[in-house]
């Protein structure tokens, strides 16, 4: 996908250093973060149970006053961070766009918006301002609280053999897809879902996959809103790569029986579905489809 190039006057982005610190402040990990913690437990070969065990720990602990994201670490500067290698360009490139295509959409209905956080982490570790602590086993997620996407990009090398693709639009589609749980979250989305779950949790499990399917949706609807600057080839990349990361075939590959009561994400077929869905819209309501009925 030819992308233009950063601006970091337009954007939030910051890199953390996982390397010291303490906890960051306790509070609940979004819709999504969960359920890649468990996706990134079987991609990273970990137990799912100690990684969701241990961020849900994490999570009950609280940190001393003031000590947030990368405390402890010298900072760098936002050209610094994008900079500092090549996917951290790309990702910054991808921040720039999605942050345009975005606020362009909102401000054609009418709505507020605010712009995420992207954290690009160091160390294997980040304590987050509002999600607990994370290593980057957990793979790509989003913490509603402090509005971050927080990336680890040595997940994309991960990635590249899962999927069979090193191209640039599989390591797009997974920072669109963390983008659109923000989106989830400003349009105040995010917080009906959680509430829906807790008042019944025998759905929990159904609003998580149509969530994930969305933010799917979403990521394939910035693309198709910049379809002027999809390459050849891009669509098999990103359609490669959410097949490599569906429920089922994560499951399969960890040697599990497919188990659709464990689904977080959806199916393969599913994932490539929304994506499609999302990259043929035609107007900004086409990923509301997720949620009829609900």
């Amino acid at each position: 996908m030819r992308l233009g190039p950063f601006d970091t006057s337009r954007i939030n982005v910051r890199s953390s250093d996982g390397g010291g610190g303490g906890m960051g402040r306790a509070g609940g990990l979004g819709c999504g973060t969960l359920a890649i913690a468990l996706i990134g437990a079987l991609v990273f070969g970990l137990d799912p149970s100690q990684t969701i065990g241990l961020i849900e720990g994490v999570q009950q602990q609280t940190a001393p006053a003031g000590q947030g994201a990368g405390d402890g670490a010298r900072q760098l500067s936002e050209a610094e961070v994008c900079t500092q290698s090549e996917y951290a360009t790309e990702a910054c490139n991808a921040l720039t766009s999605l942050d345009e295509t975005w606020s362009a959409a909102f401000a054609r209905a009418g709505l507020r918006f605010e712009q995420p956080v992207l954290d690009l982490y160091r160390g294997g570790r980040v304590n987050t301002e509002g999600c607990g602590s994370a290593t980057s086993a957990v793979g790509p997620f989003y913490c509603p609280a402090d509005k971050g996407i927080y990336i680890d990009t040595g997940f994309y090398d991960q990635l590249a053999r899962m999927s069979g693709t090193g191209g640039d639009f599989a390591r797009l589609y997974v920072i669109a897809h963390e983008y659109g749980h923000h989106i989830q979250n400003i349009t105040g989305l995010a917080g009906q879902v959680r509430a829906a779950q807790q008042r019944d949790p025998r759905a929990a499990n159904q609003l998580q996959v149509a969530m994930e399917l969305q933010a799917d949706c979403y990521a394939g609807m910035w693309a198709g809103k910049n379809r002027n600057l999809i390459e050849p080839g891009d669509l098999e990349e990103g359609l490669k790569a959410a097949s490599a990361i569906g429920d089922d075939t994560l499951q399969r590959n960890a040697g599990q029986r497919i188990n659709p009561e464990g689904f977080t994400h959806g199916t393969s077929r599913q994932r490539m579905d929304a994506l499609r869905r999302g990259l043929e819209a035609r107007n900004d309501a086409a990923c509301d489809v997720f949620f009829e009925g609900n």
